[in-house]
């Protein structure tokens, strides 16, 4: 699997990048790393043109459907470019792009009408619209069974009324893939999921979230106050929108984890050359035995990460369930990031605690991967569920 992931890796920047004049460091160096700094004091980056160069690139729709626009490859590819695009110097910029292709779009692709798959789809793998993923409400993060927003249908529309909070790319989204309430039935068989316009009367953008890290990607709570959607707008079945969304969570899962690896690559690297510099009672600070081990197990953690994400993504793409190993992925990307991005920090001293040095970026943006997308603790009880050690009610 190692080798089909590295060659997948080449044939992306080969074929599919170069036949647009452009490869994959010319678009991360020149269009977002120059400017990273600057959106992170900003709050956000400007999503249209971003994507719209991601998406002419052939970024957005890797597995999507040819007819819509995508590539029609295995999710091998995407696993390639989630972790190329760890080379961007911030975590909020690879989020959005994620949520754009890996999070908002799964379900639309795999269940949704011709008719929404050109509406909405299409025009999101190109880069002509942006996506918002609809899940998360303020008493009901990684419980989705728990979400209160409503879908009452009134004749051939929905009046949607409600709202949803942590909106990754919310402020400037052009429709999101919305899960609400479509009836009164059991929590998993009474959701649905909507192709829900941002433009629509009655969607109020309430704020954008001030946050700790991942500070170049904005963050938006939104409010619906009968908010009028077409019925043909449900994505697949009405009332399967939760069995949707939990198949869409494993591909967001595993694009969290692999999105991951080369930054915490790059960590390690930059942390070796600086500690190869900085001197403490006359030696390197690396030639001390407790830097270049520690350097040396984390670098075999993200190695044994990297193995278990390419084994899920293997098992995937031949139509297995991997729910369990997307959630060991998960759960060990968020502890693993953590873990690292601490020790390595501790390594760069004073410099470390700056905003001058990627470390300290890192520390913050790579704290939300052990919650957003799931917590640690959802993750540990999928696991045991499908160990069958779950304590039964």
């Amino acid at each position: 699997m190692n080798a089909d992931i590295l060659n997948t890796s080449t044939i992306l920047s080969t074929n599919v990048l170069v036949k647009n004049n452009s490869i994959p460091y010319e678009i991360i160096d020149q269009e977002i790393n120059p400017y990273v700094d600057q959106w992170e004091a900003e709050g956000k980056f400007p999503a249209h043109k971003i994507f719209k160069i991601l998406g002419t690139a052939g970024f957005l729709g890797v597995n999507k459907p040819v007819e819509y626009g995508g590539l029609g490859l295995d999710y091998t590819y995407n696993v390639a470019v989630a972790e190329e695009l760890g080379n961007i110097r911030c975590g909020g910029i690879p989020m959005a792009i994620g949520v754009q292709s890996d999070m908002a779009t799964p379900a639309l692709a795999r269940f949704g009408s011709h008719e929404l798959k050109e509406e909405f789809l299409l025009p999101s793998i190109m880069g002509d619209k942006v996506a918002c993923l609809g899940v998360s409400e303020v008493g009901a993060g990684s419980d989705v069974s728990s979400i209160k927003t409503k879908a009452v249908r009134k004749g051939d529309e929905y009046v949607i009324n409600g709202g949803k909070m942590w909106t990754t790319t919310g402020t400037q989204a052009d429709w999101m893939c919305l899960l609400a309430n479509t009836s009164d039935g059991p929590p998993h068989r009474n959701k649905s999921l909507i192709c829900l316009p941002m433009n629509l009367p009655g969607v109020h953008i309430a704020r954008k979230i001030d946050k700790l890290g991942m500070r170049s990607s904005d963050t938006a709570e939104v409010f619906f106050d009968d908010v009028r959607v077409p019925c043909k707008n449900v994505i697949g079945q009405e009332g399967m929108g939760f069995t949707y969304q939990m198949i869409q969570f494993q591909e967001e899962r595993l694009w969290a984890a692999a999105s991951v690896l080369t930054t915490m690559d790059n960590i390690i690297q930059e942390t070796v050359q600086y500690t190869r510099q900085r001197k403490i009672f006359k030696l390197p600070v690396l030639y001390h035995q407790a830097v270049h081990f520690r350097l040396a197990e984390l670098q075999t953690e993200v190695e044994l990460l990297r193995s278990l994400i390419y084994r899920a993504t293997a098992l995937y793409i031949k139509g297995n369930d991997v729910t369990k190993l997307a959630s060991m992925a998960k759960l060990k990307a968020g502890r693993l990031a953590r873990e690292l991005s601490d020790s390595c920090l501790q390594y760069w001293g004073g410099m470390g605690f700056t905003s001058d040095v990627l470390v300290s970026r890192v520390y913050r943006d790579f704290r939300l991967l052990s919650i957003g997308g799931g917590a640690d603790e959802v993750m540990l009880s999928i696991i045991c569920k499908y160990m069958d050690t779950l304590p039964k009610n």
